[in-house]
């Protein structure tokens, strides 16, 4: 049967936020699932349900995204509620406080998990100044001390039709989803450009190193390197780069990753019995973000054998520049993870509305053509930029109750 799929995208996220809120895009988000006088909490899902549709949302750095995607005849329904809940979310004290606690034991759940609490410190030393600092889901002080008035401010301030993107793909006449968009959006106001406050992060003047102490048996290792946004031209030689290193990273939400089964970290770290497993994720973002490597370590061996065999590599990729005959590979897998997250409708609405919040929808569009543009010698150019101990922070997790040599 024919489906459309429909998205709002708006230019909020843990990047918008300021110490005291921090966590707000998120926990919004979760407040735009309760209800509207037109839709109350739940009748919305029912609705959608009955339709046999499909609705959800998330929350990241750059953005918040809502979508439904459901039978192409029933599609003005998501048309209405996403309009609807652009201006009319209710934010009731008791929701409020029902979703702070969801939130805090989210929280929780996350605090359970070594790399959630190696990643937050090493993401918050390596950025000082600027909002990357925090993870999106926002410090737990801040989710127990917020108000609903501040949640309240955050939406109305950051969910207007000016700060707003809808993408729509599908089975359907372009003429009447303008007239559905129009009928519904059109009587929204404008509202005023959101005044957002954000600092450059200051060039990295030598490498920091964290430790983190935990619970369980494995200890991990984690190198961050500040990255180029994805404007920056050296965005795609670092997609290779990657692709090269650790096997090719998914941008899309609802990709998984290929294996990285032929990268050089994979025979280096894994091959040779260092590390239990790895991961490389590099991130299209709005403001340059970072490059991470992340490696379980072996019980038999130490953090410092792995870190030591991870910088060999990264040595070398600063030395040489890769083979033609790797190159051609590393783009080969980056282009197949790239066909494989943007084969579904719902996947195409996601990359056309990500696409237009970091630069505009030929970026997406434009990808497998800048992709095949990348050189040896600009994957070289890159590492030797990218890669450099005074660009990173290394952070360690050491279970206090497993034995570290």
């Amino acid at each position: 049967a024919p489906v459309t799929t429909f998205w709002v995208w708006y230019r909020v996220g843990s990047r918008h936020e300021h110490t005291g809120i921090t966590g707000s895009s998120h926990w919004v988000e979760h407040m735009q699932f309760k209800g509207t006088k037109q839709y109350p909490s739940d009748s919305a899902d029912g609705e959608i349900s009955r339709t046999g549709g499909v609705w959800n949302a998330m929350t990241w750095i750059d953005w918040t995204a809502y979508y439904e995607t459901m039978p192409a005849n029933k599609i003005d329904l998501a048309i209405k509620l996403e309009a609807d809940r652009m201006a009319n979310s209710l934010y009731k004290k008791e929701d409020v406080e029902s979703e702070r606690t969801v939130i805090i034991s989210e929280r929780q759940g996350s605090e359970n998990q070594p790399i959630f609490l190696l990643s937050e410190e090493t993401q918050a030393a390596a950025f000082r100044v600027h909002p990357y600092h925090h993870e999106v889901i926002g410090d737990k002080i801040d989710i127990e001390s917020m108000h609903r008035s501040d949640l309240y401010k955050h939406y109305r301030t950051f969910y207007t039709p000016g700060n707003a993107i809808v993408v729509a793909v599908g089975d359907f006449k372009e003429s009447q989803m303008h007239r559905q968009i129009e009928t519904h959006f059109g009587k929204i106001p404008e509202g005023d450009e959101p005044k957002v406050f954000i600092r450059d992060e200051p060039q990295q003047r030598g490498e920091r190193r964290v430790v983190v102490e935990g619970e369980g048996e494995t200890a991990y290792l984690q190198c961050v390197y500040h990255a180029p946004a994805a404007t920056n031209p050296d965005f795609f030689p670092m997609i290779v780069l990657d692709s090269i290193l650790s096997g090719a990273s998914s941008f899309n939400m609802f990709g998984s990753g290929i294996s990285n089964k032929t990268s050089r970290l994979y025979r280096a770290l894994i091959l040779k019995g260092l590390a239990a497993g790895f991961s490389g994720s590099l991130s299209a973002t709005v403001d340059p973000f970072l490059y991470s490597i992340t490696c379980a370590v072996r019980t038999d061996r130490s953090i410092e054998q792995v870190e030591t065999a991870l910088n060999e590599e990264i040595e070398h990729a600063i030395n040489h520049a890769p083979t033609e005959e790797e190159l051609s590979k590393a783009k080969k897998q980056a282009r197949a993870m790239f066909a494989y997250s943007s084969e579904s409708v719902t996947n195409l609405g996601f990359w056309y509305g990500f696409a237009e919040i970091l630069d505009d929808y030929t970026w997406f569009t434009n990808y497998i053509d800048k992709l095949e543009a990348v050189t040896s010698s600009d994957v070289h150019r890159v590492a030797q930029k990218i890669l450099i101990p005074s660009n990173r922070t290394t952070g360690y997790y050491i279970p206090n109750d497993g034995k570290i040599n």
